[in-house]
C-alpha cells in the first residue's frame, strides 16, 4: 500500500521514493542508520521520523520546520502524541493517563529548562547534521531515540517540544503486546544509563546543572528509581502494614503523599480522573514487570536486548464487525480468545 502510494505520488512529478531493507539488522537503529546511506539524504538538512501507525496533519512540515530554520542551536522538534484508540478499552484509557502526563509535564519541563528531553522515537524532526556529529545512530540498546538524544544534548545541541503540534498515533489494546512495549521502554534506559553515565560525568560542553538534570532526575528518578519504589511501597511495605503489626507507616506516608502525586498523574487527562483508582492498580502491576526489566537492563542480563515489534491492530477489528452487521442474517463477530496463560 505505501509502494503504491508513492508510485502514485512520484507519477505527478513529486520527488518521492519508497526504500525498504531486507533485514532486521539493529533492529529500528538499524533501519534508519540504513535509510540516511541514501543517496539523495546528502540533498536534505532535516530527516521527518513516524512510526507506521503514525497519521501527521499535512501541514506539520510548516508548523514544525521554522524551529530548525530559524534557529540553527535546535537539533530536534518533538511533537505530541494523540490517540486514535484512547476509548477502545480499559487498557488504553490507562496508557492515555500515563502518557499524556509524560508529555505535558516531562516533555514540557525538559524542554522549558533545560531545552533537553529523550526523544520519543516517532513524530519528530532531526537536523542531520546533529545527528552526525552526535555519532549517529546506534544499536547498543533497544532506546536507540533515547540514546541518539542524550549524545546531541552532550555536544550542545538543543531540543524543542511543541504541545500544539500534535500527530495521532495507536495504543496497543493487547496486555501481551503491552508488556513487551514496557520491557522494551524500562529495560532499554537503565541499560543506557549504565553506558552513558560516565561519558555525561566527564562532559565539558554542557553545564553541571544540566549534567545533574539528566543523570539525577531524567536517568536516576525518572527511568530507574521510579518504578522500584513503586513497587516497593505499594506492593511490599503497605501490605506488610497490614500483615505485621510492628511494620508501621504513618498517614502523611501511606495515604497524603501517595494520594497528592496520584491525582498529579491526571492533569495531562482530566476527562479520566474517574478512573484514579484502577490507574493506580494498573500501575503496580506494571511496576513489578518495570522492575523487572530495568534490573535486566542495568545488569545487562539475557533480555537487555529484546526487541519485541509492538503489535498494533489498527481498525482491522472494527472494520470485521462492521463487515458482519452489514451481511444479512449474519452472525455477530466473534471475540478474541485468549490462552488461559495469557489471562
Amino acid at each position: 500500500m505505501v509502494e503504491q502510494e508513492c508510485q502514485r505520488w512520484a507519477s505527478k512529478g513529486i520527488n518521492i521514493t519508497y526504500q525498504i531493507r531486507e533485514n532486521r539488522t539493529g533492529y529500528k537503529a538499524g533501519a534508519l542508520k540504513e535509510g540516511l546511506k541514501r543517496s539523495y539524504v546528502k540533498h536534505c538538512e532535516y530527516v521527518a521520523i513516524f512510526d507506521a501507525d503514525f497519521r501527521p496533519e499535512p501541514d506539520f512540515l510548516r508548523r514544525s520546520i521554522p524551529f530548525l530554520v530559524n534557529n540553527p542551536d535546535i537539533a530536534l522538534v518533538q511533537a505530541r502524541w494523540r490517540f486514535v484508540n484512547a476509548d477502545e478499552c480499559l487498557l488504553t484509557r490507562m496508557q492515555e493517563m500515563s502518557l499524556d502526563y509524560h508529555f505535558t509535564v516531562e516533555q514540557e519541563v525538559g524542554s522549558a529548562t533545560h531545552a533537553f528531553f529523550g526523544f520519543n522515537g516517532t513524530a519528530g524532526i532531526w537536523r542531520i547534521a546533529a545527528i552526525n556529529e552526535a555519532g549517529g545512530w546506534k544499536d547498543r540498546t533497544t532506546v536507540e531515540d533515547m540514546d541518539l538524544a542524550v549524545r546531541a544534548s552532550l555536544r550542545g545541541w538543543k531540543f524543542v517540544y511543541l504541545g500544539d503540534l500534535q500527530v495521532k498515533s495507536e495504543l496497543p489494546s493487547t496486555f501481551k503486546a503491552f508488556r513487551f512495549q514496557q520491557h522494551r521502554w524500562s529495560c532499554g534506559p537503565a541499560n543506557l544509563f549504565r553506558k552513558m553515565v560516565w561519558e555525561i560525568i566527564q562532559n565539558k560542553k554542557v553545564k553541571f546543572w544540566k549534567k545533574v538534570y539528566v543523570i539525577y532526575s531524567f536517568f536516576f528518578v525518572r527511568k530507574i528509581i521510579a518504578h522500584m519504589v513503586t513497587f516497593c511501597f505499594y506492593c511490599v511495605v503497605l501490605p506488610l502494614t497490614i500483615l505485621i503489626p510492628e511494620v508501621w507507616v504513618p498517614i502523611w506516608g501511606a495515604v497524603y503523599i501517595p494520594s497528592v502525586i496520584t491525582i498529579l498523574n491526571s492533569v495531562g487527562t482530566p476527562r479520566s480522573i474517574h478512573l484514579l483508582f484502577y490507574w493506580i492498580l494498573f500501575e503496580n502491576v506494571m511496576s513489578l514487570h518495570r522492575t523487572k526489566a530495568t534490573l535486566i537492563g542495568l545488569l545487562e542480563a539475557g533480555r537487555a536486548n529484546e526487541w519485541v515489534v509492538t503489535e498494533k491492530l489498527g481498525d482491522a477489528v472494527k472494520k470485521a464487525a462492521d463487515a458482519a452487521k452489514n451481511k444479512n442474517n449474519a452472525k455477530a463477530p466473534r471475540k478474541l480468545k485468549f490462552k488461559f496463560t495469557d489471562r
